[in-house]
């Protein structure tokens, strides 16, 4: 099960997630190029570990486990897969 991030990131793209992420599985990041272009920051479901170091660092609680996931934002799941190809 991993984390998803979710619609309060738009526009937001604080990058504390990146920095509490222990395995590199936030992007983009900041220094980036994609950074600026991408509208939200993304977790790669195939590298998240489940740690959930993510979760408390995030200033708009954007990050959900899976399963937490609110239904009204279902379709981050995927936008967070297909951001990775996945």
């Amino acid at each position: 099960m991993a984390y998803v991030i979710a619609e309060p990131c738009i526009g937001t793209k604080d990058t504390a997630c990146v920095d509490a992420c222990p395995v590199d599985c936030i992007h983009p990041k900041k220094d980036a190029e994609a950074h600026a272009n991408e509208p939200m920051l993304y977790i790669d479901p195939v590298e998240c570990i489940d740690c959930g170091a993510c979760v408390p660092v995030c200033p708009v609680s954007a990050i959900f486990a899976l399963d937490d996931l609110p239904e009204k934002w279902k379709e981050y799941a995927e936008k967070n897969a297909k951001y990775f190809g996945r």
